[in-house]
């Protein structure tokens, strides 16, 4: 197979999941066909040999790709998002796709759309590719040329917006700290098969260096791999709120050693681990027995 097929083979692999991101990012199925299209075209034109993760750039890219576009709507006034319902899933003559569980490929209600329609065009990129794909704050931070802290204070703000919009599904609070509560104690409880369960098939857990010091990879990918990580453990993590989002916190003697934020769909497709003593001062956060410091 020549290069160029394969890339191209590689490219259609990750459509679904491309097409996800700009309909959640644009609102409107056929501009979302547009920039993947658009991304496809950049892919051609990159150096490929010097991509090391290839969803992780096919993501950031389209989501490059459809901030231009919100921004230049927004110079325009225009708020164009479709009428109709979206697709609710791969054309029938389509196969099988391994991630279609991982990203819900076009499973986007209205009342979602429209509350990300609130949100400034900075807001909603970072909201989705943080919250629902779980692109880190590094990755985001190098598009839209922010620091990550102050990426992970655009996510909270724009977090807090569409919760205060409504409870659609994908990002209700209430339900996402049942599945964090579940994950903990199936966790606790050495409940293997239970964390997986509640694990998305492709989910990340990213660690910062203080954490990786204390036994922890810098990142783990898959199911399996995340929840032999967690099996037997969480023995004194405390369900949170950090920054508005899914949390716990892991209390030793009094102090809180170790935060971890979960981004939640349906599924956990994302874990955070901070133990930086700094990085976990700047934070904000809430339990039921702790009130917001």
């Amino acid at each position: 197979m020549r290069d160029a097929d394969l890339l191209a083979q590689r490219f259609e692999e990750h459509r679904p999941r491309l097409r996800a991101v700009a309909h959640r990012m644009l609102g409107s199925g056929a501009e979302a066909e547009d920039a993947v299209q658009d991304t496809w075209l950049r892919l051609t034109r990159a150096e490929t040999d010097g991509i090391d993760n290839l969803p992780g750039w096919l993501t950031t890219t389209v989501g490059r790709v459809c901030l231009d576009r919100l921004r230049s709507r927004t110079a325009r006034a225009e708020q164009p998002w479709d009428d109709g319902e979206p697709a609710t899933g791969p054309a029938d003559d389509e196969p099988a796709d391994p991630e279609r569980e991982a990203v819900r490929t076009e499973s986007v209600g209205r009342a979602l759309l429209v509350v990300l329609d609130t949100l400034a065009p900075t807001e909603r990129f970072v909201f989705v590719l943080h919250d629902m794909f779980a692109v880190s704050f590094d990755e985001i931070a190098s598009v839209v040329d922010r620091s990550p802290a102050a990426v992970r204070q655009i996510a909270s703000r724009a977090r807090r917006r569409v919760q205060a919009g409504g409870q659609v599904r994908e990002t209700d609070p209430t339900r996402q700290r049942q599945l964090v509560e579940a994950f903990l104690a199936a966790s606790r409880e050495g409940r293997f098969d239970d964390l997986v369960t509640l694990l998305d098939p492709h989910v990340v857990l990213r660690a910062d260096p203080v954490a990786v010091g204390m036994g922890s990879a810098p990142q783990t990918r898959g199911a399996a791999a995340v929840a032999e990580f967690f099996n037997g453990r969480a023995q004194g993590a405390v369900p949170a709120y950090v920054d508005a989002a899914p949390g716990a916190l892991v209390v030793v003697g009094g102090r809180t050693r170790i935060v971890l934020t979960f981004i939640v769909t349906d599924r956990i497709i994302g874990i955070e681990a901070v133990a930086d003593p700094e990085h976990i001062a700047s934070l904000d956060f809430v339990t039921d027995d702790l009130a917001r410091r």
